[in-house]
């Protein structure tokens, strides 16, 4: 460790809920705020560090998925995007290593998972981006945004659709041939259903905007927050689950 990785650790307390995977800053508290698992389900920031290796997994010639091993909590991926202009990520690794490639730029579809961008934003001076709505939440409070969007954006070539939904600031994105639709919907062996924590109507209506998006694209590929999908696969499951509802 060099003494300008030193000067950037976190100067106060943080604490990684090991259930699902929140990052909590400053005093520990009694409850995880997102989970409600007790405190003996943390563990310090440093010590997961140490525990947990943040993988990254090739979608595709510019996508890598990002997972911990071993599985942290709910394990919420992300991804990174190595655009012409810039390396970013959607979302964030709830561990933190400090030996991961820098990003310029990490792009939230919502601020339940926020994980360890705070650390990592620490580091390597990247822009935090996340809508205004959702940044207001407490959950996102003691997390640095450095842009808070409102409307749909484009940046680094990346594509970024405001629907709300699943949250008021929920943002989907794309890139080229890739859809970053995070954990809108689940999908198991028993087919796809919407998170379903969040506004039941809500969701489902604003799944008819995002349908309307992504039907007219030349799309390839899927990220959700726990799977890889072709979109010529994906496309008609999320169909069938916008019209019945």
């Amino acid at each position: 460790m060099n003494s300008s990785d030193t000067d950037k650790l976190p100067d106060h307390p943080q604490w990684v809920c090991l259930q699902c995977g929140y990052n909590m800053i400053g005093e520990m508290p009694d409850i995880c705020p997102f989970c409600g698992a007790r405190h003996d389900q943390f563990m310090p920031w440093d010590e997961a560090e140490t525990t947990y290796r943040v993988n990254l997994h090739g979608v595709s010639d510019s996508v890598a998925q990002l997972l911990s091993a071993p599985k942290l909590g709910l394990e919420h991926a992300a991804y990174r995007i190595e655009t012409e202009s810039a390396a970013v990520w959607i979302d964030s690794p709830s561990a933190f290593n400090r030996n991961l490639a820098p990003v310029s730029a990490i792009l939230f579809t919502h601020h339940h998972f926020m994980g360890a961008s705070n650390q990592y934003r620490r580091l390597w001076s990247a822009n935090v981006w996340l809508h205004e709505l959702d940044a207001q939440n407490e959950l996102a409070a003691r997390f640095d945004v450095d842009q808070r969007f409102a409307d749909d954006f484009v940046v680094h070539g990346i594509e970024a659709f405001h629907t709300g939904g699943h949250t008021p600031g929920f943002t989907f994105y794309i890139y080229r041939q890739t859809l970053f639709i995070c954990d809108y919907v689940f999908q198991s062996n028993t087919g796809m259903q919407f998170n379903p924590f969040g506004p039941t109507s809500e969701t489902l209506n604003q799944a008819k905007r995002i349908l309307d998006i992504v039907s007219g694209r030349d799309l390839k590929t899927v990220c959700g927050y726990n799977y890889i999908a072709e979109f010529i696969d994906w496309l008609p499951d999320f169909e069938t689950l916008v019209r019945k509802g």
